[in-house]
């Protein structure tokens, strides 16, 4: 996987394939595979977490950790 940031966009691809990307607004970063705005860090988790759910599945315990992270922002 690859994660490129800059100061307004962040792009995961994974196998050459854009993945999942996010987008920074005035509310906050609208990640493409997370319902609501995050903050930066957290933007970054859902990508990378896009990417564990590609890989490892839905089942995956890091994936499940990371969704609850997401969920308590």
């Amino acid at each position: 996987m690859a994660l490129e940031i800059t100061a307004t966009t962040m792009t995961a691809t994974a196998a050459g394939k854009v993945i999942a990307t996010a987008t920074r607004t005035d509310c906050g970063w609208h990640v493409t595979t997370w319902p609501r705005p995050v903050d930066r860090n957290a933007a970054i988790t859902a990508l990378m977490l896009a990417e564990r759910l590609l890989t490892h599945g839905e089942d995956d315990p890091c994936a499940q950790e990371w969704r609850r992270e997401l969920g308590r922002e």
